[in-house]
């Protein structure tokens, strides 16, 4: 008789928890619901300007779009998201991250961070943040994100920006650019000055540019179409392309092929390394350079008529190509090398 109480008093026990396990979660159910997911809140704000100022960003997370336009105006649309989370946390979280806009002369900064720290009890990851900025058509930007991707539209002016969690898509900019990621891809349209970009985790893909490019990843190929300057690219996984090259050119792969075209005679010494592929060099009619050309994985071919001074093989060439000139330095390990004409 007790074993039978016993048991019916376990199984009461076993209702009442289960019971309270289901209200339990119809009331977490029902606070997450309490504010819907995406919840927003905008800021605005609007500042007369003048042509040349810069645009400074500088904010803990967030992706950052900039559009141009022909008035004398920063339009400023921040857009802030919270994932999910009751009415009074999100309303917190949207509080804590405070957002500081400066305006003097020509000039707009703006400054964002969480007052108290990144994550905060895990609670601000769940802040999504999105700037959406136009500036007039000539100006420069001054760019930094911890947390998102940078898209900038045709510009006159100078443009630096960089992110430690996003990709880089860059228009035509009429000025040089400097561009930073840890995490995301390069891409690149045009510029008629210099550009020196760098990520650590994609390609990079270049348009037209007139002065130096300097281009590095650590994983992605490399493509350029054309640098009216020198050239210094670098990449750890991934190929290199540059379809034209008006002068000097520095190229290192561990993970691909390297295929150059040298339209201008180069003022300094040329170098094409590979570990992981063939190298191929076309060459302008004319050009003056010094061979020293060697792989280990395949042979070496010179299209062009070559001086030859020292070494002639199947897989090794020293010479002159037009009575010679800077260094032209080719190796691969991984693959034949090729001496072209254009």
């Amino acid at each position: 008789m007790l074993e039978e109480r016993e048991t019916v008093m376990l199984k009461i026990k076993g209702v009442l928890l289960a019971g309270a396990i289901w209200v339990a979660l119809l009331v977490l159910a029902t606070s997450l619901s309490a504010r819907p997911a995406d919840d927003s809140g905008k800021i605005t704000r609007s500042f007369n300007v003048d042509y040349g100022g810069t645009l400074t960003v500088d904010t803990e997370r967030g992706s950052i779009e900039v559009t141009t336009t022909r008035a004398k105006n920063v339009e400023v649309e921040i857009t802030r998201k919270v994932s999910f989370g009751w009415a009074g946390d999100a309303d917190e979280i949207l509080e804590d991250f405070e957002i500081e806009f400066d305006h003097s002369g020509k000039d707009v900064s703006i400054v964002a961070e969480s007052r108290r720290g990144w994550g905060w009890f895990g609670r601000n990851i769940r802040l999504r943040i999105h700037y959406a900025i136009t500036v007039p058509e000539k100006y420069n930007l001054d760019l930094a994100t911890s947390g998102g991707s940078i898209k900038i539209a045709d510009l006159e002016g100078d443009v630096k920006c960089e992110t430690s969690g996003g990709s880089l898509n860059i228009s035509q900019i009429k000025g040089s650019i400097y561009g930073r990621t840890s995490g995301g891809s390069i891409t690149l349209k045009g510029s008629d000055g210099e550009a020196d970009l760098k990520t650590s985790g994609g390609g990079i893909n270049i348009g037209q540019v007139a002065g130096h490019v300097e281009a590095h990843t650590s994983g992605g190929s490399i493509y350029i179409d054309e640098a009216g300057g020198e050239v210094e690219v670098s990449t750890s996984g991934g190929s290199i392309h540059v379809s034209e090259v008006q002068g000097t050119i520095r190229a290192s792969t561990s993970g691909g092929s390297i295929r150059a075209t040298i339209s201008k005679q180069p003022k300094s010494d040329c170098s094409l390394k590979t570990s992981g592929g063939g190298v191929t060099v076309h060459l302008a009619e004319g050009i003056k350079v010094d061979v020293d050309a060697k792989t280990s994985g395949g042979n070496v071919r010179c299209e062009m008529p070559i001086m030859v001074q020292g070494l002639l093989g199947k897989n090794e060439v020293k010479g002159k190509v037009n009575g010679g000139g800077p260094e032209l330095y080719l190796r691969s390990s991984g693959g034949p090398v090729r001496i072209l004409n254009k």
